[in-house]
């Protein structure tokens, strides 16, 4: 692991964390005072800087704006009781981000670097980490292409680049989820499994048509039949129908392995319940319905984290569900919430300590 001394580090003189409150925050809308900032150049990454958070000045000719080479990861930072910072799976996001740099033709970026320099920059800024429910810092890593020049091919520079930003929850009440038939999120052998940024500026000509019609969010279809459900929206999606849940499969490539997916999977277990991935199709998930068999359904996600469906409508037919009735995926969450904040033992070694 490289030691502070491996980064140039620029602290502000003054925080802006005296003009916010870290209650009741919007996802997204304010970062902490400082970022990270490494450059990849002749084939090598060049020494990281931890600077006080600022605009990037860029080339009109920017080969990540012209061809889309670009990449990023959620994760978040908690506080437990005591005032201790730590991040929640975040050597799991770090080899998720260089999965996608793989698939996107783009350099790994060392551990060192992703796994150093975020642990510095949150100690630097871990006073913005509020400690309230259902909050968090949220973590971006993200990299782009920085080759100036316009042509089509892999960028011979790029930048990888932490910022940090308090946040409460993403989505604030149960959501009404519109099935998606006409357009798709991703295809075999494409990039569905990558966190590319391409993948959501695809989805949101879908999304802005589903709340035209009163809905908050898509759920994706695959792109030959539109049979099999996939994504919903930013999530990966839970069905609990009888006593088992069920979660599509990632053996096509066009859904991402979410971390907290993963995590879901595993408290499932814990349970009690059969965990089950495979390729479930929306006539499995009516004829469930119609029996009175599918009690629950809910997205999960590192900015969604567990996130209630209270309904799905499927062309003309609505399926409605009594949110505050559930036992399942408030369960789920209460004991993920333990292990984040501290009130329970860490067994699964997920935390990592500031």
């Amino acid at each position: 692991m490289i030691a502070a001394e491996h980064f140039n580090i620029t602290k502000v003189k003054y925080s802006k964390l005296t003009d916010i409150n870290l209650e009741n925050l919007p996802f997204g809308k304010y970062f902490t005072d400082h970022m990270l900032e490494v450059d990849y150049e002749d084939g090598e990454w060049k020494k990281a800087e931890i600077k006080p958070y600022q605009p990037l000045v860029i080339d009109p000719s920017l080969a990540a704006i012209h061809y889309g080479q670009s990449i990023f990861e959620g994760i978040k930072a908690y506080k437990n009781a005591s005032g201790e910072a730590f991040i929640f799976r975040p050597l799991d996001n770090f080899k998720r981000f260089n999965i996608s740099a793989e698939r996107m033709q783009m350099p790994q970026v060392p551990e060192a670097i992703f796994m150093a320099g975020m642990k510095l920059l949150i100690e630097l800024d871990k006073d913005w980490i509020p400690q309230q429910e259902d909050h968090a810092l949220y973590i971006r890593p993200f990299m782009f292409s920085s080759d100036h020049m316009i042509g089509v091919r892999p960028s011979d520079k790029y930048k990888f680049m932490i910022i940090l930003s308090p946040t409460g929850p993403y989505y604030s009440a149960p959501m009404r989820i519109y099935v998606e038939e006409q357009y798709v999120r991703a295809v075999p052998g494409g990039v569905g499994y990558a966190k590319a940024a391409g993948n959501y500026g695809a989805a949101m000509y879908a999304t802005a048509e589903a709340k035209k019609k009163g809905y908050d969010q898509v759920l994706w279809t695959d792109a030959f039949e539109h049979k099999y459900v996939q994504e919903c929206g930013t999530m990966n999606v839970f069905f609990i129908i009888g006593n088992k849940a069920i979660t599509p499969g990632l053996e096509t490539g066009t859904i991402l392995a979410g971390v907290t997916r993963d995590s879901v999977i595993t408290v499932l277990k814990e349970m009690g319940l059969e965990v089950e991935e495979k390729r479930l199709s929306i006539d499995e998930i009516i004829e469930a319905y119609k029996l009175g068999q599918l009690h629950e359904v809910f997205g999960t996600g590192t900015a969604a984290t567990i996130s209630p469906i209270k309904e799905l409508k499927y062309r003309d037919y609505v399926m409605e569900f009594d949110v505050d009735s559930w036992k399942t995926a408030p369960e789920v969450k209460s004991r993920l919430n333990d292990i984040r904040y501290g009130k329970v033992p860490d067994s699964h070694g997920w935390m990592e300590k500031i």
